[in-house]
C-alpha cells in the first residue's frame, strides 16, 4: 500500500491526495505538521520535501514527479491524454495554473490582500474556460482539475472569488467539490479553512 507524507494545509499535498482519491488508490497518509518530519522521510529526503510518496519501496518527492508516477503506475482512470500533442497542451495548461494562479497563494494560510485581488482578477479573466466543457479544458477529470481544485477550494473558502463576481468559476468549483473523491481528499485542516464556502 502506498504511503503518503502530507502537510494537511499544503496545496501540493492536497493535489496528490485528490489524485489518489480520484484513482481509487488505497493508501496510508502520514500528516507532517510544523516541520516535524518522521525519520523515515528524512532517510530518503534530508530536505523533507512534501508531498512525498513511498510505493513498493520506491521513495518519491516533488509534486510533478509523484503526479507522473501515479498516472503511469496506476493508469485507470487516466489523468493525461494519450497523444503527444494533447499531453503537451495539458502540461502547458498545468504550468499556467501553477504560475498564474497557484503562485498567488502561500503554501499555507490566507494570502495577503494584494495577492488575493490579483488571483480574483486572474480567475475572473478566465471565467469562460470554466463552463466551456464538463471539466477544466476537457471531457473528463484530469491533472488540470487536480491542480486547480486545491486553489479554488482556498479561493472560495477565503472569499477571494464569489458567485456574484465569478458565477462560472464558483459553479465549476461547486460541481467539483461535490465529487466524492474531492471530499475524501480534504484534510480536517482544509475543511476548516475560512468558514463557509462562498455563495
Amino acid at each position: 500500500m502506498p504511503l503518503l507524507y502530507s502537510d494537511p494545509a499544503s496545496i501540493d499535498c492536497h493535489r496528490i491526495r485528490l489524485l489518489l482519491a480520484e484513482k481509487g488508490i488505497a493508501h496510508e497518509t502520514v500528516d507532517v505538521i510544523g516541520g516535524n518530519a518522521p525519520d523515515a522521510l528524512r532517510a530518503f529526503d534530508p530536505n523533507e520535501t512534501l508531498p512525498a510518496l513511498v510505493d513498493r519501496e520506491l521513495p518519491l518527492y516533488e509534486v510533478g514527479v509523484i503526479t507522473d508516477y501515479l498516472d503511469e503506475r496506476y493508469p485507470h482512470p487516466p489523468m493525461m491524454p494519450v497523444d503527444p500533442v494533447s499531453r503537451a497542451r495539458s502540461r502547458l495548461a498545468l504550468h499556467r495554473i501553477q504560475v498564474d494562479w497557484q503562485a498567488l497563494l502561500p503554501l499555507r494560510g490566507k494570502p495577503g490582500a494584494k495577492q488575493a485581488e490579483r488571483l480574483a482578477a486572474a480567475l475572473g479573466e478566465a471565467a469562460d474556460l470554466f463552463d466551456a466543457m464538463p471539466f477544466f479544458l476537457g471531457e473528463a477529470f484530469s491533472i488540470l482539475d487536480a491542480a486547480l481544485l486545491p486553489v479554488l477550494w482556498r479561493a472560495t473558502r477565503y472569499g477571494i472569488v464569489s458567485r456574484a463576481e465569478s458565477p462560472s468559476v464558483v459553479a465549476y468549483a461547486d460541481r467539483m467539490f461535490a465529487r466524492p473523491a474531492f471530499q475524501a481528499s480534504l484534510s480536517s485542516t482544509e475543511r476548516d479553512m475560512g468558514g463557509e464556502t462562498a455563495r
